[in-house]
């Protein structure tokens, strides 16, 4: 029995592992296709040497399909600009750039789009 409860909790381990090194390369890959081509990017040690992204043009694609577009550029310019970073897409993906997931209204909400 004792046999059966490793063998569990080594395939537990393995994929928590294996979840881990994915969600760690597909930030790499987003930071490095945000900033443009390769940047010197070593998330082990967490030390990010990125130059400034264009929040005009990434708040613009943000928030294409917003209903309230300008309400939603103004919120995003100021987040972009704090934390140097906007999510990809056009809604969510919020955990690729924590900083900007962090942010609150002075009501608590969320103040990033």
């Amino acid at each position: 029995m004792d046999f059966r409860l490793f063998i569990l909790a080594l395939l537990l381990l393995l994929q928590a592992f294996a979840e881990a090194s994915s969600n760690s390369t597909g930030v790499a890959s987003f930071l490095q296709n945000t900033y443009g081509g390769s940047k010197n990017v070593d998330l082990k040690n967490k030390h990010f040497h990125l130059h400034k992204i264009n929040c005009k043009y990434e708040c613009s694609r943000r928030c294409s399909k917003a209903l309230k577009r300008k309400r939603c550029k103004r919120a995003c310019k100021s987040c972009c600009e704090r934390c140097g970073c906007v999510p990809p897409g056009t809604y969510g993906h919020k955990n690729l750039c924590p900083c900007y997931a962090r942010l609150k209204t002075h009501g608590n909400k969320p103040k990033c789009p």
